[in-house]
């Protein structure tokens, strides 16, 4: 049973399966890469933005004018809070250029709705960036299982086939095509599992930092109302 399970055992497992079963072990080995590349990436990046949405939010607490809301934006350039500040602040500056150009015009209500509807859309964007990466990871939870199954009833059809041709159902005619069976559905559950964690664990940390982000939508936008609308 030991020996079985070790590293060689199913190293040879693999070697001694057939074309179909090597295909579908290497395609699960491929899902399996490309979901921890997705889940380590993410994360790092997650933490990164995390601390950096912290930081620029305290900031944005402290601003009272509009250089220090330029500031703030020049000082996290090339950052999720520097990307968020620098998209709602080129369209504010739009409104008040064209304000401006027009006798120093107030602004508007219409104005503002239109200033409240760039801020959410900044932040859906940004939300459907920090999601990318995870559908690949739901589907592959999904079909990693399936693509097991797959591998398990080939493998079983070869032993019927061998039982088959050999007229004998005894270990050593069974035992190929039932390893082959065993390996592809364990090789599809090791991906499966894992890529299900990353999933809800990846989701939950992007519900955290749009938590980050809606609450900096909010103060900016209660920043703006205080030095141009009120």
């Amino acid at each position: 049973m030991i020996s079985f399970f070790s590293g060689n055992a199913l190293w040879q497992l693999v070697k001694q399966s057939d074309a179909v079963s090597k295909f579908v072990m290497l395609l699960l080995l491929g899902m399996s890469i490309i979901c921890w590349t997705i889940f380590f990436y993410k994360l790092i990046a997650l933490r990164a933005k995390k601390k950096q949405m912290e930081s620029a939010l305290a900031h944005l607490k402290q601003t009272e004018s509009t250089e220090k809301l330029l500031s703030l934006a020049a000082a996290h350039v090339q950052t999720a809070p520097g990307y968020f500040l620098a998209k709602n602040l080129t369209f504010l500056k739009l409104i008040l250029e064209n304000n401006r150009a027009q006798n120093n015009r107030p602004m508007s209500q219409h104005q503002w709705n239109l200033i409240e509807q760039t801020l959410q859309q900044v932040v859906d964007d940004m939300m459907e960036y920090e999601e990318s990466g995870l559908a690949f990871l739901s589907a592959s939870a999904a079909v990693a299982p399936l693509l097991g199954l797959f591998g398990t009833v080939w493998g079983l059809v070869h032993s019927f086939m061998s039982i088959s041709e050999k007229q004998s159902a005894d270990i050593t005619t069974v035992a190929p095509g039932l390893a082959e069976a065993l390996i592809t559905t364990l090789a599809g559950l090791m991906v499966a599992i894992p890529a299900l964690i990353m999933f809800h664990y990846l989701s939950l940390q992007i519900a955290r930092f749009g938590n980050s982000l809606m609450a900096m939508a909010d103060r900016f936008n209660f920043v703006v109302q205080k030095l141009f609308f009120w």
